[in-house]
């Protein structure tokens, strides 16, 4: 059981003032997000994560690059399920190291990767700003914020990343965008846009649905050009994109002009080959292949050290079921594209297990008490447009259980923590506290590392 430290104050209290400035959606679907509390985690682990995640992002770096220049474009299209008309941008060798968000399990197999956000990463004002906040409302003179770091990463990778554009001649002010009317995507994208403007450059925020294309010719906001954007809207939603007044294809469009070096996209458009779940199955597949690999490309792809990375922090993960059903182990089926555990399914523990379940706790959900029909609807349309996408098939490995206090009693959830890896640097954590596959109903509950704990204290 993770230990949980629980801070002396209410909500309220605590999100009355920059809390709540800093994360204005500290409530979401009628209910808490944020919980006044701190995971506790101790030295050792939190060393631990840092070297893992430092590893994995150098590992998922490596393969990205050998994926794009040695693998075929049928490879990427149904092995890693990228849209035809992305497959020319994804290629783009780009700056590698961006703004991603890996999520671990630490339990009794160790910690263990589960997945990595590489494209449109969120709770990042959550991990960088309010961690702080919260930890210094604790009770404890030993307690320290491993997210504190965060802010001078993001400066940094602005740095590297608009570097790199300025060489292709790509200048001037960058803009930012999401939907201007959802508040945690607004919120995360205006956070980025403020390190950005710290580390020296020009910024402009456009709500993605005031942006205008033109075919061939540019990216606009209000008649100014734009080429630099960053963008918190996915690519795989991007490239199916149209504009249905005049029949634009605006992903092809948009795409166009990266391909043309007259757009630079933050995260780098390379990002979605690293975003699809097929990419975890192709990382095992390499790793069970590689003496094999010099046969095809003339060199062996992993080291040793690299492989005993990949045998240690991630887990076996395939294109189809088979290896788990033979052998009767519990795995975990995850649509290529799901978010938000959406699209997931934990089998082979004598029942089936999605996305939204509440099996741990007897709290009624407040989002599903007060759903219209409507929403009903909405939310059975998009559960079909992730449950009918293409899968891969990972091993299952038990989640820690944490109990936290809520407004609506006490709640007994599972720990997932991710972990920020910015410029290929650990920046910062992001705990939450969920049902078995966690959903967007999960909990925040800040990181803090107690520096007087042992490890077997912590045990």
């Amino acid at each position: 059981m993770r230990h949980i430290y629980q801070l002396p104050f209410s909500h309220e209290e605590v999100f009355r003032g920059e809390a709540g400035q800093q994360v204005p959606y500290h409530r979401m679907y009628g209910k808490q997000y944020g919980v006044p509390a701190l995971t506790v985690y101790t030295p050792a682990e939190m060393q631990e994560l840092r070297t893992a995640v430092e590893a994995v992002d150098a590992i998922y770096g490596k393969v990205m690059r050998f994926i794009q220049r040695y693998m075929p474009d049928s490879f990427l299209e149904q092995q890693l399920g990228i849209h035809p008309g992305l497959i020319p941008a994804a290629r783009m060798e780009m700056v590698t190291g961006g703004i991603t968000r890996q999520d671990w399990i630490i339990g009794e197999a160790g910690i263990k990767c589960i997945e990595n956000n590489t494209d449109t990463p969120t709770g990042i004002p959550e991990a960088a700003a309010l961690e702080g906040i919260l930890v210094g409302m604790a009770e404890e003179a030993a307690f320290t914020a491993p997210s504190a770091e965060m802010d001078e990463c993001l400066r940094e990778c602005f740095h590297s990343w608009l570097d790199a554009y300025a060489q292709q001649g790509l200048k001037g002010p960058v803009t930012f965008t999401s939907f201007g009317e959802h508040v945690e995507d607004r919120t995360n994208t205006e956070y980025l846009m403020k390190r950005c403007q710290e580390a020296g450059y020009e910024t402009f925020y456009a709500p993605l649905e005031e942006l205008e294309i033109i075919s061939g010719e540019a990216l606009y906001h209000q008649g100014r050009e734009i080429n630099l954007l960053y963008r918190l809207y996915p690519l795989e939603y991007l490239i199916d994109d149209r504009d249905e007044t005049t029949g634009v294809d605006i992903g092809a469009a948009l795409l166009e002009l990266v391909q043309d070096g007259r757009l630079g996209l933050m995260n780098p458009a390379q990002h979605v080959l690293m975003q699809s779940k097929g990419f975890m199955a192709a990382i095992w597949s390499l790793y069970e292949r590689n003496e094999q690999t010099p046969e095809y490309c003339g060199f062996r792809l992993f080291n040793d050290a690299e492989l005993a990375a990949i045998s240690r922090y991630l887990l076996p993960t395939y294109f189809e079921a088979g290896p788990f059903e033979w052998s009767a182990m519990p795995y975990v089926a995850k649509s290529y594209w799901g978010r938000e555990g959406r699209g997931t399914s934990l089998l082979g523990e004598g029942s089936v297990h999605r996305a939204g379940q509440t099996d741990t706790s007897p709290q009624l959900d407040a989002r599903t008490s007060s759903i219209t029909a409507a929403e009903m609807q909405e939310d059975e349309e998009i559960a079909a447009y992730y449950n009918n996408q293409p899968k891969i098939y990972q091993q299952l490995v038990p989640m820690e259980q944490a109990m936290i206090q809520t407004e609506d009693g006490e709640y007994s959830g599972y720990l997932l923590t991710g972990v920020f890896v910015i410029g290929g640097r650990f920046a910062g954590v992001l705990p939450r506290i969920g049902e078995k596959v966690t959903g967007d109903m999960a909990y925040y509950c800040a990181a803090v590392v107690n520096e007087r704990m042992e490890d077997e204290e912590e045990k």
